[in-house]
């Protein structure tokens, strides 16, 4: 126990140092290692525990056993008494029908002995003499009923004598095992509350981690009411950077891909579903109420109060073209979404939500057009999971997968967005792809609030060589991805050739080709690389991971879901 109250003191000085430090180049890679670190105590932790936590279910097991042994004792001992008491009862009317029988043939006989020992002796006097012996079977009988009553009544004193003792001892071993109990208890909570302050302390490196990110990524959040419709040429496959070997990470859709894609829904009205199959579609079997009040007044953060209605017709986060271009379904699904949205996250009005892209877009004035057409069509529409309103996630493009997320009680499916439901026809039947996505397919290099270092997002050959070979070297020895960071802007990060010469004779010169395989569940699965050192698997998270901190510029891969080209 003391142990773990030493490593907690320890590992919180070791956070405030962390917390209190300026932000420097290499603090998302620092951060990963403390939160590997971390995570590795935490696992320790409950490794340790768990022999203590199976020695407290086994005596809470034999404690409660011997709970319900005493109780069952209690309920016997009380039988016991009401069969002494009934016996005892028996053996006094049989005592005394006994007595009132002894003294009733005693007067018979003692009123002239000798005359009634004549008649009895005389041959003539037979009945007498059965009579007499007939007298002497009831006593002997009575005599029998006695003893046997008595010796029922021994026999139930016994018993209840022995269930006492029994009743004893197992309280006393109950006790017993309470004191060994005790002090295991108090050090398995110690080690649960260490692990909880642990996994707070992870979550918050994760937060800090993703800001960290954030500020290569500029922030990036998709929208489509923000973004314009055509997108970067250099994002595209078929851009031509001008020079061969050349490499690209793609991303299928971002950001958090859970709940309705906004595209998706766009390419689900164009191929003829109705706004309430496309909520089903991202959003399950929620009950989709169409008399939720409209009388509710929502506060929108720096706009003030408007009611429900008019704050949904001034939401922009769609463009008002797809309703004349085959996807008005589309914008009354976003009409409904953004409706119960808003009424969840204010709970039903009683809070503010903001008007930006981290809750909605909002703006002073009403979209007007079809958007406002998609609005009233579904005035008071909400979709609702056990009596409240369900915060429905959207975003612009899932890649052709959403993840499921919960709330309210309730999970979304999640899945597959293609015609066929499966992967079998992705991604040349996701809905994304037949809506003509700009983000379905996308290189990301450019940051939102600041101009890109670089003006495509394709590697060279020698760029694309370091990155594997960071992969390689971050599989060899995990603590190096301190240092494996972007050198020009980094002063502790290896260049290429400190990561050349740590991998020895394992380091890369050149990739040949490329292959990715994806999982079912939505992400990347592995990468097979041809090198002129032979084929190198790696797992698709670590690729991505080692990618996003070490790829030159703001060149990121956006989702879990991504592929490499080679051109």
């Amino acid at each position: 126990m003391l142990k773990i109250q030493l490593a907690f003191c320890v590992l919180a000085i070791l956070l405030a140092a962390i917390f209190i430090m300026p932000v420097h180049a290499d603090e998302y890679e620092e951060i990963t290692k403390k939160i590997a670190e971390l995570e590795r105590d935490k696992n320790m932790s409950i490794n340790a525990t768990a022999p203590h936590e199976a020695e407290i279910n086994r005596l809470e097991k034999e404690m409660n056993s011997i709970a319900a042994r005493i109780a069952q004792i209690e309920k016997d001992a009380i039988k016991k008494e009401k069969d002494i008491s009934v016996t005892e009862k028996k053996l006094e009317g049989s005592q005394g029908i006994f007595e009132q029988k002894v003294r009733d043939t005693y007067k018979k006989l003692g009123n002239d002995n000798m005359e009634w020992l004549n008649i009895l002796l005389s041959p003539t006097n037979e009945n007498l003499i059965r009579l007499s012996m007939y007298h002497q079977a009831v006593i002997n009988r009575d005599k029998r009923e006695v003893v046997s009553y008595a010796l029922s009544l021994k026999d139930l004193e016994n018993q209840k004598k022995e269930l006492e003792a029994t009743k004893v001892w197992l309280a006393i071993k109950k006790t017993d095992l309470e004191k060994i109990a005790k002090p295991i208890k108090e050090l398995v909570a110690g080690a649960k509350k260490y692990q909880q302050n642990l996994s707070k302390e992870i979550a918050g490196l994760t937060a800090k981690q993703q800001a960290l990110l954030a500020e290569k990524t500029g922030n990036f959040v998709t929208s489509v009411g923000e973004v314009p419709a055509a997108d970067d040429p250099a994002s595209r496959p078929d851009y031509n950077p001008g020079f061969s070997p050349a490499y690209a990470g793609f991303s299928f859709g971002a950001p958090h891909r859970k709940g309705m894609s906004q595209y998706g829904a766009y390419g689900r009205a164009k191929s003829g579903q109705s706004a309430e199959d496309i909520l089903r579609a991202y959003y399950g079997n929620l009950e989709l109420k169409k008399d939720y009040s409209t009388g509710i007044n929502i506060n929108v953060q720096g706009y003030g109060t408007v009611d429900i209605e008019t704050y949904v017709k001034r939401i922009y986060e769609v463009p008002n073209q797809w309703g004349e271009e085959g996807g008005m379904e589309a914008l009354k699904a976003q009409a409904v979404a953004a409706r119960s949205y808003a009424l969840a996250y204010t709970n039903n009005g009683t809070g503010s939500i903001c008007a930006t892209e981290s809750c909605q877009v909002y703006k002073s004035g009403n979209k007007g057009g079809k958007w406002e057409e998609a609005v009233n069509a579904t005035r008071g529409w909400v979709l609702v999971a056990n009596g409240k309103p369900f915060s429905t996630w959207y975003a612009a493009s899932s890649g052709g997968y959403n993840y499921a997320y919960s709330a309210n009680n309730y999970s979304t499916p999640g899945g597959w967005d293609t015609k066929c439901g499966s992967q079998s026809c992705w991604t040349g039947e996701a809905y994304e792809k037949i809506a003509g996505s700009p983000w379905f397919y996308k290189a990301w290099y450019k940051p939102r609030n600041r101009n890109a270092t670089r003006s495509h997002p394709w590697l060279n050959k020698e760029e694309f060589a370091d990155i594997v070979n960071c992969v390689l070297l971050y599989i060899k020895e995990s603590g190096a991805i301190a240092n494996l960071s972007q050198p020009d802007k980094d002063s502790n990060a290896w260049n290429r050739q400190i990561v050349r010469d740590k991998l020895g004779g394992e380091a890369i010169d050149e990739v040949n080709s490329v292959t990715v395989s994806y999982s079912t569940g939505g992400y990347t699965n592995k990468i097979i690389l041809q090198t002129n050192k032979g084929t190198k698997e790696f797992d698709g998270g670590v690729f991505r991971e080692i990618f996003n901190i070490r790829a030159p510029g703001e060149i990121y891969l956006a989702s879990a879901l991504y592929n490499l080209e080679k051109k």
